[in-house]
């Protein structure tokens, strides 16, 4: 059922490339695993666990493996926006960790072009500083100057439509509701071009004026030579944003094509 993908790693030397068709991201036969120890439950296993992470050593207790993500090749290119489809649980969001450095794969390999940023770690924000304060501290977090920060930030605080209802911007973000606060994440992520941008589910919250201006700027960051990864649950976002689409199932690669293909048969598969 998967489509093939003739610049899949093993054949990337042997696939010809027109300039415009630079690799940002090469997955070849990636793996992650997550392993949890688990010793006997009941009075005291807390304090037992906490010993055994300070020793640096799992115990004797019985160890779980998750797979997570088994096998998964792709190559992405410059100038693609990709989404990430699947079920709950299917790897989608251990993926993008991957890619971003944050997991190791238990074995495969993972090649990036550039930086990859991952939107809500790269701009990891602080709930007891006001809004305004975390708009500096996630463009530093990105690479950005103080002085292209100074020169957005009226920008990402319009982009996130956070005083729309009032002066949001210099109150603590713990006085935020969720959907505020992953707006104005996504704001400060879209205020810098990326080699690689990775989105997990950013496009949820808001109202539709915003999801409309997020898929723009999508839009804009791939024009700029950059690759978008999206993973969402909302299949208009996907088409509205993506040219390309990664469907995963149980960890594994199901499909990967043109969007249009890819949903249509993920959609039949989830109606079943």
């Amino acid at each position: 059922m998967a489509v093939a993908d003739p610049t899949t790693p093993t054949n990337l030397a042997k696939a010809p490339q027109a300039p415009d068709r630079r690799p940002t991201v090469i997955a070849d036969d990636v793996h992650i695993v997550y392993r949890v120890y688990g010793g006997a439950r009941g009075k005291g296993s807390a304090t037992a666990a906490l010993n055994r992470i300070m020793r640096r050593k799992p115990g004797g207790g019985r160890v779980r493996e998750v797979h997570a993500v088994k096998g998964v090749s792709f190559t992405a290119y410059r100038g693609e926006a990709i989404g990430l489809i699947g079920s709950n649980g299917s790897g989608k969001s251990t993926l993008l960790r991957a890619i971003a450095g944050l997991l190791p794969p238990e074995r495969g390999k993972v090649y990036t072009d550039g930086q990859p940023s991952l939107l809500g770690v790269n701009a990891a924000l602080l709930n007891d500083l006001t809004g305004e304060r975390n708009v500096v501290l996630g463009g530093l977090a990105m690479g950005m100057s103080r002085e292209e920060i100074r020169a957005r930030y009226q920008d990402i605080v319009d982009f996130s439509g956070i005083n729309e209802k009032g002066d949001f911007i210099t109150l603590p973000m713990r006085t935020y509701s969720s959907g505020m606060s992953a707006r104005l994440r996504f704001s400060i992520a879209a205020a810098k071009d990326h080699d690689v941008l990775m989105i997990d589910e950013a496009l949820a919250t808001g109202d539709k004026k915003f999801q409309k201006r997020s898929e723009n700027r999508i839009r804009e960051l791939r024009r700029e030579a950059g690759t978008v990864f999206l993973v969402s649950h909302n299949n208009k976002s996907i088409r509205d944003t993506c040219d390309r689409v990664l469907w995963l199932e149980k960890g594994e690669l199901r499909m990967d094509g043109p969007t249009e293909v890819v949903m249509k048969a993920y959609e039949e598969f989830t109606s079943k």
